[in-house]
């Protein structure tokens, strides 16, 4: 497919969105708002499901491994442990601004297709927040808010492909986004793990936003990087990373080729900002990205991503 790149400010975006909601009732929204771009577009989750709303963990975690087409209203913060399944054709959704989870439990997309997590507060997990992974595909992880896990933030890997991380928001995190989880496992992940993120809010967080294995292409456009202490985007074994329209501001490091034991990826930069940050390394060329999408300059991206990232500004 032709790529077509049209800019576009804060008012367009906020037309879309409005155009795009698919309902808004008392009490917070009823279903998922918008809809993805990206590696992600045509997710639907649960579609228009009647909703259910859940007010602790257990209920939570019962609603997200029923069979069927749902959509999961979590109503204020809930808790359970450790990583708990969702299956295919799921929405959950939190209401207003003070809903999520807390206190050790995190989501498992495993082997589960068209799923959407949105508007949820994630905090305190003993392991990942969440966790995508077993060809899991067609996922949109949206305006959500991640803090202080054990773990990553959102890990996506062994195949999981055509998904999209768009506005949320990281905040005092270590590992934030990793993107397949070993060099050792490309016989799964060649052709795989093809991701959209973009207009991600990285405050303050310290590596991974993300670190890439095998993904290519990989695309990373959009993003605000803010006060990010070791590398924004890490390209290696054998991945390939377009970066472009970022806004890396007092970052370390604005890519590194390879880290850690992984050899060097590729990655193509271009159109990013860097202020008070370190180089944007990069080599090579990537596959051309198969949708067509729309970039801002990554001043205007810092704009709208700091008024419309995180939980609380999906309506």
């Amino acid at each position: 497919m032709r790529k077509t790149v049209v800019r576009r400010g804060l008012a367009g975006f906020a037309a879309v969105a409005a155009a795009t909601a698919l309902t808004v009732a008392s009490g917070g929204v009823a279903h998922a708002v918008g809809s993805p771009t990206g590696f992600g577009a045509g997710t639907t989750g649960g579609g228009n499901a009647s909703p259910i709303t859940v007010t602790s963990g257990s209920a939570l975690v019962s609603a997200m491994k029923a069979s069927g087409a749902a959509v999961i209203r979590v109503s204020g913060m809930v808790s359970f442990t450790g990583m708990q399944d969702v299956t295919s054709n799921k929405t959950i959704i939190g209401v207003g601004s003070g809903s999520g989870i807390q206190g050790g439990g995190g989501i498992d997309v495993d082997g589960a297709t068209n799923v959407i997590i949105q508007n949820l507060n994630f905090r305190g997990g003993s392991d990942d927040l969440i966790n995508v992974q077993d060809s899991s595909t067609k996922i949109w992880i949206d305006h959500n808010n991640f803090y202080d896990s054990a773990d990553g933030a959102l890990d996506i890997k062994r195949g999981s492909d055509y998904i999209t991380v768009s506005w949320n928001k990281v905040q005092n995190h270590d590992k934030s986004f990793l993107l397949g989880h070993s060099d050792d496992n490309g016989s799964q992940d060649r052709g795989h793990l093809r991701v959209s993120y973009h207009h991600n809010w990285f405050a303050g967080s310290t590596q991974r936003h993300p670190r890439v294995r095998f993904g290519n292409p990989v695309h990373v456009y959009n993003n605000y990087y803010q006060g990010v202490t070791s590398y924004g985007v890490a390209s290696t074994m054998e991945a390939g990373v377009l970066v472009e329209g970022n806004y890396f501001e007092n970052t370390n490091r604005a890519c590194d080729l390879g880290q850690g034991d992984s050899p060097a990826g590729r990655l193509v930069q271009r159109n990013n900002t860097l202020v008070s940050s370190g180089a944007c390394a990069a080599t090579g060329s990537v596959n051309a990205i198969p949708y067509s999408y729309t970039l801002e300059s990554a001043a205007t991206a810092r704009t709208n991503v700091i008024n419309g990232a995180g939980v609380g500004k999906v309506a």
